[in-house]
Order: C-alpha cells, then structure tokens, then sequence
C-alpha cells in the first residue's frame, strides 16, 4: 500500500494528486492508494481519499504503508522516517500557490542529502522516483537539532 501525506495546513497539493492519479491510469503505480488530503480536493475512483484524520488513524496507516509520499512538511517526514518507511516527499512551492515561500524545497533538501528519504522537486519525477524506491535503502535519522533549528530560524526571519 502506497499512503500519500498531504498534511493539515489550508494548502492544496492538488498537482500531486493528478500525477499519482495519471501513474496509476498508466498502470506504473499497481499498488492500493490511500491518500491524506487535508484541505487539497480532489477527486479519483483510483484512490482512496481521506480528509483530516485522527493522529492514531495516520499512524496505523503509516505502519501497514509499504511506501509514504509526502509534501516537504518536517512532521510528515520526520514521522515517516522514524518509522524506517520508505518515503518520496515533494515540496509545496510558492508558484503553484500551494505555500507562503519554499522552505519546503530546503526540508526535502536537507532530508534527501542524508539519505533518508528520496528528494524530488517535480511531480513529473514521481514515476522515476518510484522505481528508485524499489531498491532505496532509508538512512537512519539522526536528529542534529541545531541544523533544524538553523532551518526553522532562517524561515522565520524571511516571512
């Protein structure tokens, strides 16, 4: 199962949506599709689409997920990774409207240059994405707060 973490926040990641949509109407994504949409509407018979759900019901399906694409949100990373989950995270960017800024470009950045996740900064990489999945071996994360914090400063001075 293939779970999609879109997050709380009143953002929509509907391009995302309609890339997984497309791979799996192509027949490159086989698996079952279960989506957390948050605010993003979206329509498919192809997935199952949650709105908001409770923290114990994402976590179960974190656990049965045999793979997690995300947006570039640190809580959905970072509750993926602990998980030693397979995860795909994509950034919300400005241009598209679907954030304030692109620090999400940053968090995926960071993340991807560690190794524990795949980092991709286009929804028209997902297909190659998944394929890298296949054989990506997560690096554990080890938490260095003062990157972090840096991270999360630098974000707060330029809003």
């Amino acid at each position: 199962m293939i779970l999609v973490m879109l997050g709380t926040q009143n953002n929509s990641f509907h391009r995302l949506l309609e890339e997984i949509d497309n791979l799996i109407k192509k027949g490159i994504i086989k698996d079952e599709v279960i989506v957390q949409a948050g605010y993003t509407k979206y329509s498919s018979d192809n997935m199952k689409i949650l709105t908001l759900i409770s923290k114990e019901e994402l976590e179960k399906l974190q656990e049965q997920a045999d793979l997690i694409i995300t947006h570039g949100g640190v809580g959905s990373i970072m509750t993926s990774i602990e998980k030693g989950k397979k995860v795909i995270a994509i950034p919300r960017l400005h241009k598209y409207g679907e954030h304030v800024n692109n620090h999400q470009k940053e968090i995926v950045g960071k993340f991807a240059k560690d190794g524990c996740i795949i980092g991709i900064d286009d929804v028209k990489k997902l297909k190659g994405a998944i394929e890298k999945a296949k054989k990506f071996e997560p690096k554990p994360y080890k938490k260095n707060n003062s990157k972090m914090l840096k991270l999360i400063e630098d974000f707060i001075d330029n809003i």
